[in-house]
């Protein structure tokens, strides 16, 4: 098996007393799309601002392309696209003014990458930065990491911001990005975004990691939050099923999250009067309170 792009192995980082990551493990290899999960405040940005040597790490390790991320540093940074969970840039630059900086920093002279990207995120590059809305600086800090051809992209919460439409052409580019061979590395809380587009993700949660899946085996044992409106009201015991959690029942109205085969979920809903049923995916805080207590 080749070495992976991205190893980080037990890595540390503390402010003062202060956790910042715990106890963090995951390696990303070759041409994959990685999801980094977790709920805001988890430690996802801390990660990744230790792997690129933002921050120095209290103890553990992580090295990308190979290389120990702290001592090559400079070495690995002309070969990784970076955007920021919260970018800034000089904001009284003109967007194109910016972009042509960035692309000359990283030796890239040819503007056709830099055009192409800003008309697939309809982007007006002659705005100033400092006009732009928290949607679109998030469009120039995307292109910004995509224009010189990086081998390895990491993306701190990529969407925040981006219209629907957008996010879709943008989960597009990452597609195809992927197919040119690139690495992929991208935190997000949001679960949907992750089961789209990533071939395996790791969950952090309080600085740790809990859990690290391929997709197939989180779309097998998919999060459903589920509400359930019946004639007569149901009891505990009526809900004598496997991967239930959270369960509240009110009047006729009952409500819980289930982790399982949805077939068997379906079969037990079947046996009761139900007036209405709701089926819906659970925000990723709700699946980390009840399971990951």
């Amino acid at each position: 098996m080749k070495e992976p792009i991205v190893d980080i192995k037990n890595l540390k980082k503390y402010y003062g007393k202060q956790r910042g990551i715990e106890d963090v493990s995951f390696s990303v290899q070759e041409g994959e799309i990685f999801g980094f999960i977790g709920p805001n405040g988890a430690g996802k940005s801390t990660t990744i601002r230790t792997l690129l040597a933002l921050l120095k790490p209290t103890s553990g390790s992580a090295t990308i392309f190979g290389k120990d991320c702290i001592k090559h540093a400079a070495e690995i940074a002309g070969d990784i696209g970076y955007l920021s969970g919260e970018p800034s840039y000089y904001e009284n630059m003109k967007v194109k003014e910016f972009l042509r900086y960035s692309a000359e920093l990283y030796g890239k002279k040819n503007t056709s990458r830099l055009d192409e990207l800003a008309e697939r995120l309809q982007l007006d590059m002659n705005r100033k930065i400092e006009d732009l809305s928290m949607g679109n600086k998030k469009k120039v800090g995307i292109i910004s990491a995509l224009l010189h051809s990086p081998k390895l992209l990491i993306l701190d919460e990529p969407t925040s911001g981006l219209d629907p439409l957008i996010q879709q052409t943008f989960f597009q580019i990452l597609r195809e990005e992927k197919e040119k061979g690139t690495t992929i590395l991208f935190s997000s809380h949001v679960l949907s975004e992750v089961q789209k587009l990533c071939d395996k993700v790791a969950i952090i949660k309080e600085g740790r990691i809990i859990d690290t899946q391929s997709i197939t085996e989180l779309r097998k044992n998919g999060y459903k939050k589920v509400s359930i409106v019946t004639e007569n009201p149901l009891v505990r015991e009526d809900l004598d099923l496997d991967g239930v959690a959270d369960l509240t029942i009110s009047n006729g109205n009952t409500s819980f999250i289930y982790m399982g085969p949805v077939v068997e979920l379906l079969s037990k809903i079947n046996s009761f009067p139900v007036r209405d049923v709701f089926i819906e995916e659970p925000t990723l805080e709700e699946i980390f309170l009840h399971y990951y207590q």
